[in-house]
Order: structure tokens, then sequence, then C-alpha cells
């Protein structure tokens, strides 16, 4: 079974933002908000389209917009794939 992990989390979500290495990695901080990690609500929409293409998750805006960390957000995708 396909599952998602922080650090491929993170990988899409540096990708998405053009982020550098530089920033607070997920498993130091995995409940700390995507806001406060540098991340804003525009590359929050563009992980939620790779997700939907390389996981074929297809999260809800309002599912996101709930999944304020990146705890919270791999652990949205991965019930997802459970339940597929």
């Amino acid at each position: 079974m396909q599952r998602i992990t922080l650090p491929d989390l993170e990988e899409i979500m540096r990708r998405c933002a053009g982020d550098d290495e530089s920033t607070s990695s997920f498993q130091q901080a995995p409940d700390q908000a995507f806001t406060d990690l540098g991340y804003d609500s525009l590359a929050l929409l563009e992980t939620q389209s790779v997700i939907k293409r390389d996981y074929g998750v297809e999260i809800s805006e309002q599912a996101l917009s709930e999944a304020t960390t990146p705890r919270q957000l791999v652990d949205l995708v991965n019930r997802w794939l459970t339940a597929a």
C-alpha cells in the first residue's frame, strides 16, 4: 500500500514553493503550522495538486484548510489511501 511520509510531503512542498533546504525540517517540527514553517496558501494549493496527481487523493479545500501542520496533512492523505 502506498503511503506518504513527512519527508515525502516536505519534498513536494519545497518544490511547490520553490524553496531551498534552509527552512525547518518537517521531521523536527511536524506539529508546527505551515505558516510558521514559511509556507503560504498558494504552496498548499500547489501541494494539493501534486498529491492528487502522484497519490490519487483529492483533498477538498475545506480539508486542506483544516490540516494546518505537516503531520495533519500526512495523516489526512494516509487515511484516504488506506480507505481506497
